[in-house]
């Protein structure tokens, strides 16, 4: 084990294991922002992350180390200073030489002596392992609220991405609508069509009224020719047996009289 002690250890034993990292850890933990973060800030964190996890592992086998070596040294003085009082009846008994005793007594105090820089690098293990275990909390913590900013800003532009995609449809429908309407008011086929139909129209009053001129003779013939007719024929409605005798032999009325009288 080493002789140092104090804060001494601490800071030989941080500024070794972090030397790789450098100034790229507490910059990372003071200026990193999930906010703008890249992928690869992320993974460049999450890089330094496994790094000083694994020196946290490390960290906490040397600690429990030391704590094992501190419990063994006091657990062997403890021992020793029971087993003084055992040796000290076999001493003045005369079971045990003094260079024994004197051989005892040297490793109990060199024991003793021993104890409080095992105690202090146990406390520098200690310090050591909570400091690495707060780093890796705070790169925790920055991973969390890097994947948290992430998933919202995933959220935020698939949101983003189907209310384009919205637009576009209410574009595209807006589209054809304003095609519709415009074939409705400005179409060229029925345009050319409404022209034709009138076209046609005007085609048949034309034909209409030079039918209803060759029609006027016609009638007024009709009507001339039914005029003469009346005339020529006159009217035997309502007359009387003895008229109708004379108009049919075309005798007077004197005559047919006396010949019906006779």
């Amino acid at each position: 084990m080493s002789n140092a002690s104090g804060w001494g250890l601490t800071a030989r034993l941080i500024s070794k294991h972090f030397g790789v990292l450098g100034d790229k850890v507490s910059e990372a933990i003071a200026s990193f922002d999930p906010e703008t973060a890249t992928e690869a800030d992320r993974d460049r964190l999450a890089d330094a992350l496994r790094d000083v996890a694994q020196k946290l592992a490390a960290a906490r086998a040397s600690f429990d180390k030391e704590h094992a070596d501190v419990e063994t040294l006091r657990a062997l003085i403890a021992n020793d200073e029971k087993a003084s009082e055992t040796l000290t009846e076999r001493l003045a008994a005369g079971k045990i030489s003094e260079a024994t005793i004197n051989l005892f007594c040297d490793e109990l105090e060199a024991n003793k002596a021993r104890l409080p820089l095992e105690i202090q690098q146990q406390a520098d293990a200690r310090t050591y392992m909570e400091e690495l275990q707060k780093i890796v909390d705070a790169f925790s913590k920055q991973l969390a609220d890097f994947d948290s900013a992430a998933k919202k800003a995933l959220q935020t532009l698939a949101t983003a991405g189907a209310q384009k995609e919205l637009q576009a449809i209410r574009s595209e429908r807006q589209s054809q609508l304003a095609g519709l309407s415009g074939l409705q008011g400005h179409s060229t086929a029925l345009d050319a069509l409404t022209r034709r139909a009138q076209s046609v129209s005007n085609e048949a009053a034309g034909m209409k009224i030079v039918a209803d001129i060759n029609q006027k003779p016609i009638d007024q013939a009709a009507e001339i020719d039914a005029i003469r007719k009346s005339v020529a024929q006159p009217d035997t409605q309502g007359e009387t047996a003895l008229e109708r005798l004379q108009r049919l032999s075309g005798r007077s009325a004197a005559a047919v009289a006396a010949a019906v009288t006779a």
